[in-house]
């Protein structure tokens, strides 16, 4: 069973497709997501603190990651990228939140949605980018 945090960001992924394709608002894309009895059994502050951060974001997230991508961040699926835009305002925002558990969540996200072996990539880009954000991390013993 999904805890609410993976729900909402379940859901924030969904609203970033939303946003990718029709070039929607945060706000718009939470009202009509809002509708939706499932949107009660998440973490509504944390998905919009997700959409509204990765939206926002966007460019500076891009940036960030495109060092570690193997093509322009325009190239990548719609699902991937914003799978790893939410990984990346994870990892630069939610400090609280071990890199292994935003790595893992995504990773998650991109075995339910994204094509074959697109969980591999998403791993090893914010495995890349947690090393350089998050270096006092790594070097804790687990």
């Amino acid at each position: 069973m999904k805890g609410k945090r993976s729900k909402a960001r379940e859901a924030a992924l969904k609203g970033l497709y939303q946003w990718k394709l029709s070039g929607e608002d945060a706000a718009t894309i939470t009202s009509q997501f809002g509708e939706d009895e499932d949107f009660q059994k998440l973490d509504r502050d944390y998905f919009s603190r997700l959409l509204k951060g990765a939206i926002s974001e966007a460019q500076k997230l891009q940036e960030s990651l495109q060092p570690h991508l193997d093509r322009p961040f325009s190239e990548l699926s719609p699902v991937e990228s914003a799978i790893l835009l939410i990984g990346a305002y994870e990892l630069e925002h939610q400090i609280d939140i071990p890199y292994r558990v935003v790595i893992n969540e995504a990773v998650e996200l991109a075995k339910l949605y994204g094509g074959t072996d697109g969980h591999r990539y998403v791993n090893g880009v914010l495995d890349k980018l947690a090393s350089r954000l998050r270096s006092s991390e790594f070097g804790k013993p687990s």
